[in-house]
């Protein structure tokens, strides 16, 4: 009996983690071990330099340049994402005609490849002929620089980013609150409930664990945030929209420090898995109380 379980135990846990095992784990492990040398990406020799790379870049102004630039970029994504994508599932909620067309229409930025989108918002943010400067002229409002300027390339990336994610956290909600039962709203309307109350005590609090994913789900993509800050800025100007993941681009294959860059890339993935911690306790101390 004992061998027969054994044998469960391996064909149904066993088995499947081998990708997991193969895909994960062991280029970790790889990476973490490779974060100790001082490999250039290109020779076949290398030293061990031991914890000099994490030194380096813990003490490099790049890094918290990058650091800055990455949580600015995070917060001002996550939250507009999550608020835009709640505000347009209560208005389709509300029954307009045409919500499919509509859902559709606000979730295609999702399915649309970053790339593809990046280099079309490139000719949107053009400064002379742009459509974003041609509006701003409408309401008699200077004409920016967008990508060309340090002061706004960053927010240039967050509209881009926004944008593309606002219609797939709309979704989201939408099944959400598509689950309120509606006994619930019955119960507020006898009591004379406005529809701001509503919203506060009874879909606010529902939807919580929705809420919880996408934040997290979101704050993970901002860190990660790589093909349109390559497409649309490289970085620039200045270092302006350089984020940790691009940062980490420019050190490896840029400056083929293969070393320092796996030690940034460790440090990363430590940073999203405390900031996945943190707000999955905060959230969960939220929801209890």
């Amino acid at each position: 009996m004992k061998i027969k379980q054994i044998g469960k135990i391996i064909l149904f846990v066993g088995i499947p983690l081998i990708p997991l095992l193969v895909f994960w784990f062991i280029p970790m492990l790889a990476s973490i071990w490779l974060s100790f040398t001082d490999w250039d990406y290109i020779s076949p020799e290398f030293d061990y330099v031991g914890f000099e790379n994490y030194t380096q870049t813990l003490t490099s102004e790049a890094f918290y340049d990058a650091l800055k630039n990455t949580i600015f970029f995070a917060v001002c994504t996550v939250l507009p994402t999550i608020i835009l994508g709640f505000l347009m599932a209560l208005l389709l909620r509300e029954g307009l005609k045409g919500v499919t067309t509509f859902r559709t229409f606000l979730f295609t930025p999702w399915i649309t490849p970053m790339v593809a989108m990046s280099i079309v918002w490139i000719f949107i943010f053009e400064p002379k002929a742009g459509l974003m400067n041609q509006m701003l002229s409408w309401f008699h409002l200077p004409q920016l620089g967008w990508l060309q300027d340090s002061d706004t390339a960053m927010w240039a990336i967050i509209i881009v980013t926004v944008w593309k994610n606002a219609g797939w956290a709309m979704l989201f909600y939408s099944d959400a609150l598509s689950k309120i039962p509606k006994e619930l709203y019955e119960v507020a309307n006898i009591e004379g409930a406005t529809w701001w109350q509503k919203i506060y005590q009874i879909m606010v609090p529902l939807i919580s664990p929705t809420t919880l994913f996408l934040v997290i789900v979101s704050t993970i993509d901002a860190i990660q945030a790589y093909d349109q800050i390559q497409v649309m800025t490289q970085g620039g100007p200045a270092g302006s929209t350089r984020t940790l993941l691009y940062l980490y681009y420019q050190t490896a294959f840029e400056q083929f420090n293969m070393g320092q860059a796996t030690a940034l890339a460790t440090l990363i993935v430590m940073i999203t898995g405390i900031l996945a911690l943190v707000m999955y306790y905060i959230s969960k101390r939220w929801v209890h109380y």
